[in-house]
């Protein structure tokens, strides 16, 4: 048995409708944020960069090398080579072959306009294919905690 105790009609009807409007603006929001975010994520040079932790790839059975050396001087493989005389040095070392893979070496001290220099010169030549080489971090740590003279 129920009793009602007020007589006033000041109650408020409950509505089952959700309302979706503010859903529709965040979704909205988020949209414009990702179209604005997107291009920005996205890389315009083809470099093949692996992180220092990642496993190394198979290396081919005949890798082409060019090293800077700290002066600045270049070797294709073993060979000095002049920078203006690199297109020829690479086309012989590869037979042609400007899909092959290029492994550039740089030593520590030169600075990283020397290496994006170079690297615009293997693409002037033709070679788009370049991989960076370094040292792999486990085993860099060690020699570089060795190095280290304790008093």
């Amino acid at each position: 048995m129920a009793v009602k105790l007020s007589t006033s009609d000041d109650s408020l009807d409950e509505s089952h409708e959700i309302n979706v409007t503010p859903f529709i603006d965040v979704m909205l929001v988020l949209l414009i944020i990702f179209m604005v975010a997107a291009p920005l994520s996205t890389v315009d040079v083809n470099v093949d960069l692996p992180a220092s932790t990642a496993q190394p790839s198979q290396r081919p059975d005949k890798p082409i090398f060019v090293t800077i050396k700290p002066d600045l001087s270049l070797t294709v493989g073993e060979t000095q080579v002049a920078q203006d005389a690199l297109g020829a040095a690479l086309d012989a070392a590869s037979g042609g072959d400007k899909s092959q893979r290029i492994f550039l070496r740089g030593d520590k001290s030169i600075s990283y306009g020397s290496v994006m220099d170079m690297m615009n010169l293997l693409r002037k030549a033709g070679y788009l294919k370049i991989a960076l080489v370094g040292l792999d971090a486990s085993e860099a740590a060690p020699a570089a905690q060795g190095s280290s003279s304790a008093p």
